[in-house]
Formats: C-alpha cells, sequence, structure tokens
C-alpha cells in the first residue's frame, strides 16, 4: 500500500501524525508526507513535518490521506492542491480526511452526494459541498472515509488497516503503540461533555476565527 499524507502550513499535528504511526507499522505499507513544495511545513504551534516529496512526484498512491487544522482553510482555496486532490481521486483506492481534511477534499468537489464527518465544530458546512454530515468517529462511503476531529484519525487508520489486512494485524498494531484511551475526563465529544464546556469551547472558537471557510 503506497499512501500519502498531504501536509500543509498550519495542519493539526495529531492529524497526520495520528494515522501515520498506525499505518507505518503495517509490513508492506509506505507512508509519505507530501506536500507542495518538498521540505520543511511547520503546522499548528509552530512544530516542524517534512514532506519527501512534492504533489508532482506523489505519483498514483493507494491511499490519500488529508489532514485539518486552521491551515485547512487556506488549502480549502488552492487550486494546485485541489486539483491534485481531483488527480489522486481518480485513481485511488481509499481518500480519507481527518477532522476539517474533510472541507478540504469537499472543495476540492470529492464529497458531491457523499455522508462525512468533521471535526463537530464544522460538521454544519459539510452540505456547502453536497454532503450529507454524519456523526461518529469515522464515516465510511464507498472509498471516501473520513474522521471526525484529530484523534479520531488514529480510530480511522486501525479500521483501515482491518480492512485491508485484518483485524488481526490492526489489532497488533494498535497493542504496539499501545492505544488505550483511558482520559480522566468524559468530555471528548459535545454529547458528553457538560453542557458549560461545550459552550467555551464554541465561544473560544467562534473568537478565534477557527468557525470561518475564509483562509486565516
Amino acid at each position: 500500500m503506497d499512501i500519502a499524507i498531504l501536509i500543509y502550513d498550519k495542519l493539526a499535528v495529531l492529524d497526520a501524525a495520528g494515522p501515520y504511526e498506525v499505518m507505518r507499522n503495517v509490513p508492506g505499507w509506505n507512508v509519505r508526507f507530501v506536500a507542495k513544495q518538498a521540505g520543511e511545513v511547520r503546522c499548528e504551534g509552530g512544530l516542524g513535518l517534512v514532506a519527501d516529496a512534492t504533489l508532482a512526484e506523489a505519483g498514483e498512491p493507494d491511499l490519500v490521506l488529508v489532514p485539518g487544522g486552521i491551515g485547512s482553510r487556506s488549502a480549502m482555496h488552492d487550486e494546485e492542491t485541489l486539483e491534485w486532490l481531483r488527480a489522486v481521486d481518480r485513481t485511488s483506492k481509499w481518500t480519507t480526511s481527518v477532522c476539517t481534511g474533510s472541507l478540504i477534499l469537499g472543495a476540492a468537489g470529492l464529497l458531491e452526494g457523499k455522508r462525512a464527518t468533521s471535526n463537530w465544530l464544522l460538521l454544519d458546512a459539510l452540505p456547502r459541498f453536497g454532503a450529507e454530515p454524519v456523526g461518529g468517529r469515522w464515516v465510511e462511503d464507498g472509498k471516501l472515509l473520513t474522521a471526525a476531529g484529530v484523534t479520531a484519525g488514529i480510530d480511522m487508520a486501525l479500521h483501515l488497516v482491518s480492512v485491508e489486512v485484518g483485524p488481526e494485524v490492526a489489532q497488533a498494531v494498535q497493542l504496539g503503540i499501545e492505544y488505550d484511551p483511558d482520559p480522566p475526563f468524559d468530555s471528548g465529544s459535545p454529547q458528553k461533555a457538560p453542557p458549560e464546556i461545550v459552550e467555551l469551547v464554541t465561544s473560544v472558537a467562534e473568537a478565534s476565527g477557527s468557525l470561518s471557510l475564509e483562509p486565516a
């Protein structure tokens, strides 16, 4: 399996790194970070990731993964990125996203008539791209596989491993990375978090401009 993870300025680190850590542990799977230009890309918060190849050098990956982050708003308006996604989607076995990466797929026209998900704060934005918004950790519609916010990318990646290689391999990878979530609070979704916490996070997102689809 040849896998291309798109990276771009101000992406959310775990959106890319979580699935990467799962998929790189599958024997025979080749995972690369790709970007408009090879070299370092700065994520949200300033952490650097390195693109191994340009979009032109990415070839025809079996699986393409698009992470989210505040930088997704600029990527949504970048025609070179969108055209590349349209091209690789024509030959990919899987086209996937994490968090607001689904908005980039939507801007490329790849969500039309599809069921999809995104970060819970921006689920309502999906219909403008012709998609049916669905909750949950990930949503599979044909070869389109979209994950909810950030950590959901790990769950989605394990699901992909199970589908492609088998549940035993997926379980072995999960154990190998000791992915056994046991957080101190049960507030990881708006359905579980106290109302005042949901209101706080929503207010902060509104004030920071995170709910806008315009470039940051």
